[in-house]
């Protein structure tokens, strides 16, 4: 949990926060995510993930969905730095420039665009109070 901004560089390098390093473990998952962000998973969560998604369906959503959820996932690890390398077609995906925000999000990292992640707060932070009661409703 928690929100964190860095910068990504011309390489591609983006520093993950040291409090949540070791939680990722030394291989880690990173792909396209909804809603123009990437995920990233610890590897046994990815495990977790690919799992459920063999149980979908073979219809054309659940097929679309796979190819573009697992199209994009690279294996990657931290340098001596604790900087991940963001391959291009992630970076171009996400519309990932400078300034990125990290999010952690239950059992994954959220990677935006700072731009978009203030986007999606100013977007959303008048109706999430009505989403949380529709959500967490207790029906007696």
């Amino acid at each position: 949990m928690g929100e964190y901004n860095h910068t990504i560089d011309d390489k591609g390098r983006l520093t993950i926060p040291a409090k949540i390093r070791e939680q990722l473990g030394t291989n880690f998952i990173v792909t396209r995510g909804l809603d123009n962000c990437l995920f990233i998973y610890p590897k046994n969560e990815w495990e977790n993930v690919i799992s459920k998604y063999r149980e979908l369906p073979n219809t054309k959503d659940a097929r679309n969905f796979m190819r573009f959820f697992l199209s994009g996932a690279t294996v990657n690890e931290f340098d001596k730095q604790g900087r991940i390398n963001i391959a291009n077609s992630l970076i171009s995906y996400a519309n990932l420039k400078k300034d990125c925000v990290i999010i952690g999000v239950n059992e994954r990292l959220e990677v935006w665009d700072k731009d978009n992640w203030d986007n999606f707060i100013i977007t959303n932070e008048k109706t999430i109070t009505e989403v949380a009661d529709k959500l967490f409703e207790v029906q007696i």
